[in-house]
């Protein structure tokens, strides 16, 4: 679970109240029921102050107040009312519409049969997402629902009625790579559960990263779907003509040598080929490409260091979209992950993205030498949240390349 500051939850009771931004109410301003009006009819609920995720309402009772209905698809709940869907990540403070992650104060959970949704939900998304159907009354405590009418949004005029409801033409292509593999386990995962490696985790996530950008319509190439060995020179063939991106996982480690930094180095940095080798993007590269060693039909020589791979190799010609792809997945991933945002960085020393003839990101995830965030990685629900966060960078960067091409890389809109 995403661990939020227990104070953020009492930042709804300030919207409730009229309180200015930043100072959190008295508890005693925080209503006891919400009343839901609609034309069918009047229901009120109790509001239960949970101590981790805030002030919850009744789900069940909310959404059929609301002639709404629920669907569970660990570890998603989706909420669909007016023909919309909303979906709440349990147990994590995030939602997410029309493809796009958001975060919450507080979340929502199951606790034995019964579903409970953030206050905030009635309070603030349904009356700023659908304000054409719902208002909030603060001072009454009051959702009002106007009616059984839709709200229609009128469609952009450059809008195409054949793109995908994320704004997407059809027939984008991306390929997800899982570090590692096989006899190749990547970090030995210093505070991951006993067992678990850097090739676990990264497989992991980019499982969950390919159902969510097949949920959104795009096709996903994988270069390993499990426990295997894939050639690092060979990662990137995977991603030909018709792939718009390349994007690696991977899971950052600290030489025992800094053993007395592990507790304060953690967070999430994105490599992309180039000639800016700063000190930590040599160390990664370095790291990285250790996996060269169980490939002894491609190693190099001795003395031949990393030449071979720069061998008769031109800088990416995609430099700049990759750049613009990896800063996308720095302001993504910033939503969820409760470690430091280190940038972005360039390197020409990293086999796996030398190789790469089309746009292409290496995302380091986090460090598994931070007891932080080795349990990010390892917990469902925040692996769940990365790979969301990435899937909404990749939409980005996908919407803004057909602003500059016209379609998808293989698509006859080029």
């Amino acid at each position: 679970m995403i661990s939020v500051p227990a104070a953020v939850t009492l930042l709804l009771g300030a919207t409730l109240a009229g309180a200015p931004a930043g100072k959190p109410p008295l508890h005693h301003r925080l209503p006891t029921l919400v009343t839901v009006q609609t034309p069918r009819g009047s229901s009120r609920l109790p509001i239960t102050m949970d101590s981790l995720a805030g002030p919850v309402l009744p789900g069940e009772a909310l959404v059929g107040a609301l002639d709404g209905s629920i669907r569970f698809q660990e570890p998603w709940v989706e909420i669909i009312l007016a023909r919309q869907t909303f979906r709440f990540l349990a147990g994590a403070p995030v939602y997410s519409f029309n493809d796009r992650l958001q975060p919450l104060a507080g979340w929502a959970y199951r606790a034995r049969d019964s579903l409970f949704l953030p206050l905030q939900f009635v309070t603030e998304i349904l009356p700023r997402v659908l304000a054409e159907r719902y208002a909030w009354d603060a001072s009454q405590g009051r959702l009002l629902d106007t009616g059984p009418a839709i709200p229609a949004t009128p469609p952009a005029p450059t809008r195409r009625v054949d793109r995908l409801p994320n704004g997407l033409l059809p027939g984008h292509v991306v390929t997800v790579d899982a570090g590692h593999g096989g006899i190749d386990p990547g970090n030995p995962g210093l505070y991951f559960p006993r067992g678990v490696r850097e090739k676990d985790v990264t497989l992991q996530v980019s499982l969950l990263l390919r159902d969510e950008l097949r949920r959104r319509g795009i096709k996903v190439v994988m270069t390993r779907q499990v426990d295997t060995l894939i050639g690092l020179l060979d990662r990137t063939s995977y991603c030909t003509d018709e792939c718009d991106l390349f994007v690696s996982l991977h899971v950052d480690a600290l030489d025992t040598r800094y053993r007395a930094r592990f507790g304060e180095v953690r967070g999430f940095h994105t490599i992309i080929i180039g000639e800016e080798n700063t000190e930590d993007a040599d160390r990664i590269a370095q790291m990285e490409n250790q996996a060269l060693r169980y490939e002894s039909e491609q190693a190099p020589k001795p003395g031949d260091d990393l030449g071979f791979i720069l061998r008769n190799l031109q800088l990416n010609e995609f430099l700049r979209e990759s750049a613009r792809a990896a800063e996308l997945v720095q302001q993504e991933i910033d939503r969820v992950h409760t470690g430091d945002n280190r940038g972005a960085k360039q390197s020409n020393r990293l086999a796996v993205l030398n190789t790469a003839r089309r746009p292409a990101v290496l995302v380091e995830m986090g460090y598994s030498t931070n007891r932080e965030d080795a349990r990010l990685l390892t917990a469902r629900k925040s692996q769940q949240a990365l790979a969301t966060a990435i899937a909404d960078a990749i939409v980005d960067y996908l919407l803004e390349y057909e602003r500059k091409t016209g379609g998808p890389a293989g698509g006859a809109g080029r």
